[in-house]
């Protein structure tokens, strides 16, 4: 069963293309476009377009990855060729992904169309932005943090106690080497860019030495911060990440907009006992923020418990890896 299910994705992957092309007429090639002929099927040059652009082949490099991608183009055939003899394309699976596909291409389409490219953004937007956050900028902070890493299925009421009444994570460490507790440690550095605002605040507030713990599933954290150090950025370091930021944000807030002004004029039925999603309520401007220069953020974390109180239990401490 699992080969036949990768066959089908195999299949309809390399389906997508020809069946897509199939929706908008037949394809007839033109004099002097075709490039090859695979058992009667032309490949030809505005197909071979395609795949050096979304390559982002630079000129340069034209002449030599045209050769790469005609063989690749060629192999794809060859292989679409032989799905449709076995019949793939009729398979409800594969029939399935295609139209998954279609739909996705159309909508993106549509939004590129509607929304277009946003403005890049100034050279004062960006300026404005720096100055608004100085916290992950001018007045940026670096925590230098130390950590115990141990499975979620130890953390039983005798290490539970431990860590309430211990005063260091080195005494932790103590205690779970003479009841066999297999851990390991860590150390990791991030900075209040890197993190969600009421997280670095709470850290800052943290007495020194405090224990916290931080669920992840079936392993957790016993974290201590060690060090909190000056990690300021200048504007002319950050303009660049402020600027992909803020030209991002504004390609979504485009796409968010249209997508409201759809759902506002349409007719939308939840059917079988669906009902409407509850409004999710915003997201805190700095946490959304932070993103310019920071890393992608990890899942939050699942909860904390023993040395931390609810305060402590800072989203975001998850990506502590």
């Amino acid at each position: 069963m699992a080969n036949s299910h990768n066959r089908t994705k195999i299949a309809a992957a390399l389906l997508l293309a020809t069946t897509l092309a199939a929706c908008g007429g037949s394809k007839e090639s033109k004099p002097g476009q075709s490039l090859a002929r695979v058992n009667g099927e032309e490949i030809t040059v505005s197909q071979l377009n395609e795949e050096l652009q979304r390559a982002n082949v630079q000129t340069a490099q034209q002449e030599a990855a045209s050769k790469q991608l005609l063989e690749s183009l060629i192999d794809r055939q060859l292989l679409v060729n032989q799905a449709t003899q076995d019949k793939l394309d009729r398979d409800p699976k594969v029939l399935q992904a295609i139209e998954r596909a279609k739909a996705l291409l159309l909508a993106q389409a549509y939004l590129q169309k509607k929304v277009g490219a946003p403005v890049r953004p100034t050279k004062a937007e960006i300026e404005e932005y720096f100055n608004q956050h100085p916290e992950f900028f001018s007045n940026r902070k670096q925590f230098d943090m130390r950590q115990l890493v141990m499975a979620t299925k130890d953390i039983e009421a005798p290490l539970k106690a431990q860590i309430d009444n211990a005063k260091s994570l080195d005494e932790v460490s103590a205690w779970m080497d003479q009841n066999k507790v297999k851990y390991t440690r860590a150390q990791v550095s991030r900075t209040s860019a890197d993190l969600p605002q009421e997280l670095s605040k709470r850290l800052l507030d943290m007495p020194k030495g405090q224990l916290f713990i931080v669920k992840e599933g079936e392993r957790s954290l016993l974290i201590t911060v060690s060090d909190i150090k000056e990690s300021p950025v200048r504007l002319d370091a950050a303009a660049g990440q402020i600027e992909q930021f803020l030209f991002n944000k504004k390609n979504k807030d485009a796409a968010d907009a249209e997508l409201a002004r759809l759902r506002a004029n349409a007719k939308i039925e939840y059917l079988n006992g669906r009902t409407p999603p509850e409004k999710a309520a915003p997201a805190a401007p700095a946490a959304a923020a932070s993103a310019p220069a920071a890393a992608p953020a990890a899942p939050a974390a699942a909860g904390a418990e023993g040395g931390a109180t609810d305060a402590q239990n800072a989203r975001g401490v998850a990506g502590l890896k």
